[in-house]
């Protein structure tokens, strides 16, 4: 056994929890790497494919529920700040409410399986009141058959396990050059995207205090358009005097309903 497998061996399981852990958390780092590469070295028989499980569910578990009763105490405010550490755009709200509108519970046995959904939805799912017993009975089908799935492929592959870690001790120090450029492109990609999409929104806004003062004087040169999800309506009911409802996916089936003639104002918090 090379050095690498052995370094590989010796802390798998803590690898495991740790990139498992940050992942859930909301924080950037894949964890379908080491997933793979522990259920390669359970084939291989130098680690326990049901331990490895354990450890991943454990990780999971925590963050999960933490973020879940954060949603059920705060509610969309701590969506809005997953998303932001998660450096995903804004819409990745939008996407997991849809998600939960179109599937319902269901969503949450396969969120994992979406980068950038997978730490959103136990807090959405606190938020929109589904019971805590019912919770952690989807959060861990769910861990265990992200999990499994992920490791159970590493297994199969187990035999490729000896190439790749002799390809590794082979680069040598150049292993960890490459895996931290590659994690960086991506960290600068998504910084990249966010900051786009939030110049794009600067290009276009309006600040609450010029719409205030434009509705206290009764200016009708324009009409608003909430664009809020049924989940956010439902949450937070109160809305801008005089909008009307017609949520994002909606507009384009409902744009014979949007005043002619009128600056179009949306808003969707």
């Amino acid at each position: 056994m090379n050095e690498t497998l052995q370094a590989l061996v010796q802390y798998g399981y803590a690898l495991l929890a740790a990139f498992v852990l940050a992942e859930q958390i909301g924080l950037p780092i894949p964890a379908v790497p080491v997933l793979l590469g522990v259920g390669a070295l359970a084939g291989a028989g130098h680690l326990s494919l049901f331990v490895g499980l354990g450890t991943a569910l454990a990780a999971s578990l925590v963050p999960d529920l933490i973020w879940y009763e954060l949603g059920r105490r705060r509610g969309n405010r701590v969506l809005r700040h997953l998303c932001k550490i998660s450096l995903e755009p804004d819409s990745c709200v939008r996407r997991t409410e849809d998600l939960f509108v179109r599937q319902g519970r269901k969503t949450l046995l396969f969120a994992k399986f979406l980068p950038g959904l997978s730490t959103v939805a136990p807090p959405l799912a606190g938020m929109v009141g589904i019971a805590r017993p019912q919770f952690i009975a989807l959060d861990v089908a769910a861990a265990f058959l992200w999990a499994g799935t992920w490791m159970g492929l590493g297994y199969v592959f187990s035999d490729a396990l000896e190439v790749v870690t002799g390809w590794a001790a082979r680069l040598g120090n150049w292993i960890g050059v490459v895996i931290v450029t590659a994690f960086a492109t991506y960290v600068l990609v998504k910084y990249i995207q966010r900051r786009r999409f939030l110049r794009e929104l600067r290009i276009a806004r309006i600040r609450p205090e010029e719409l205030k003062d434009r509705l206290e004087r009764g200016d009708d040169t324009f009409a608003v358009i909430d664009t809020r999800s049924r989940l956010d309506v439902t949450a937070t009911p109160r809305a801008i005097p005089g909008a009307v409802w017609i949520t994002a996916e909606d507009i384009a089936r409902r744009q014979h309903e949007l005043p002619r003639g009128r600056e179009i104002i949306l808003y969707c918090s």
